[in-house]
């Protein structure tokens, strides 16, 4: 990868998160992808809120591969859109919008050329890519034909802020409760990079079984480099054309660090830090899910666990089935509690907060799937929301009728003062 001396140089993943990337001032470039993963995950956080979900998967998948999924990086159509009736070609390089990245030193045909001498088997077909002056930045889109069945690869190159929080997630290893995988790893280079190796799906909960590969790396200096590949001529809709994607998960961990991507990512813009959004939770993962822990009804035996900074689940047992059991945080959350309150059963309490209760299905297309909803909202604009479902994920077929937590039970959690004991919810009003 290139050294930490290399001239300046970058842009951007996810499904919900898809074309944040577009409206970004061209007199910030190097922000692209923090700003636009920042913007994305309130995005991402406020559509699904909106559809009614309840659900804190969204916000868990936001991080890794929820924002892969969205083409931020790569480009493709996303993760989470439905099938279609008819096959259709690998995702195109959108047109070049006015403004650019980087000097354009590097053109479309240049991108093409060096993904082919790079490619170790097949050879690449039916190619479109974006050069280094485009405002989306680099890309190649394009098929391998290596003879055993024809396969979609993507590539892009981007530089991003290596010490935030949404470059971290890109190399981080998606939760199986959220994201089913066969394998991941993310493990430190001698040059001090971190690459991921994903081997999971198109698709979380299996309707398709489109396999998708794919290698991140992120060096130090903030060079990104991501690669994917699928097991069908196509991200989407596609009929699957071989057992496994062509490349093997160290082949195209070498794909992403070949040093001869280096002139087009040296064409990019230098990624300065880019400034957190003001509504970013900043709760400790580990604390949070002591305190939601702590919280749960006494009895109840627990499994799997997890979480980020501002979210955590649990599978719960109350001896008649598995149960998921999810909690969130968000500040500044105001503006959507109109639009919530046409969701579900709505209480004002006499202190000003609000309460909405959800009966519903689950967030995924699972016959039987149940889950219900405690959303609490503070006159501050405090949120605090737990859910729970019939099964221990959203992808799995339900293990009981209802969730093992009664609506009166995820109320009582949702409105504990506790939440305000977390670092990052202190001294805020109530």
């Amino acid at each position: 990868m290139p050294s930490e001396h290399s001239g300046p140089f970058e842009e951007e993943l996810g499904d919900a998160l898809r074309r944040t990337g577009d409206g970004f001032s061209s007199e910030r470039p190097a922000g692209l992808v923090d700003a636009g993963m920042a913007r994305g995950r309130r995005a991402l956080r406020r559509r699904r809120i909106a559809a009614v979900t309840g659900s804190m998967a969204a916000l868990a998948l936001v991080g890794t591969v929820g924002a892969y999924a969205g083409g931020l990086v790569g480009g493709g159509t996303g993760g989470v859109s439905v099938a279609g009736p008819a096959p259709v070609a690998p995702a195109a390089p959108a047109a070049p919008p006015k403004g650019r990245t980087g000097p354009g030193a590097v053109s479309p045909d240049d991108m093409i050329q060096t993904f082919k001498s790079v490619l170790p088997v097949g050879e690449l077909v039916d190619a479109e890519a974006r050069g280094t002056g485009d405002k989306l930045g680099p890309a190649v889109f394009g098929v391998i034909d290596d003879g055993k069945g024809k396969a979609a690869i993507t590539l892009s190159l981007i530089r991003v802020d290596p010490g935030s929080e949404s470059s971290r997630q890109q190399i981080e290893c998606p939760d199986q409760t959220y994201v089913p995988h066969d394998a991941c790893s993310s493990k430190k280079l001698d040059d001090g990079s971190t690459l991921m190796l994903f081997q999971g799906y198109e698709y979380p909960d299996r309707r398709v079984d489109t396999k998708s590969w794919r290698a991140t790396v992120i060096t130090p200096q903030g060079y990104l480099v991501d690669v994917s590949e699928w097991n069908a001529p196509a991200q989407k809709d596609a009929a699957i054309s071989r057992p496994n994607p062509p490349l093997s998960t160290a082949q195209l961990g070498a794909l992403a660090t070949s040093p001869k991507w280096h002139k087009a990512l040296n064409d990019l813009p230098g990624a300065g830090s880019v400034e957190e959004p003001a509504d970013a939770p900043k709760t400790d993962p580990a604390e949070f899910s002591t305190l939601f822990k702590s919280l749960l009804p006494e009895g109840l035996a627990t499994s799997t666990e997890g979480g980020q900074v501002d979210s955590a689940y649990v599978t719960v047992d109350d001896g008649k089935g598995k149960s998921l059991v999810e909690a969130g945080v968000q500040r500044g959350m105001g503006a959507v509690l109109g639009d919530l309150k046409k969701t579900g059963e709505v209480t004002t309490l006499p202190d000003g907060t609000t309460v909405i209760e959800r009966r519903g299905a689950g967030d995924k297309d699972v016959a039987g799937a149940v889950m219900w909803t405690a959303d609490v909202f503070r006159k501050n604009g405090d949120r605090v929301t737990i859910s729970a479902l019939n099964s221990d994920t959203h992808h799995n077929a339900p293990t009981r009728v209802e969730p093992a937590l009664s609506m009166k039970q995820l109320r009582a959690i949702a409105l504990s003062d506790k939440w305000y004991d977390l670092e990052g919810m202190r001294g805020a009003a109530k």
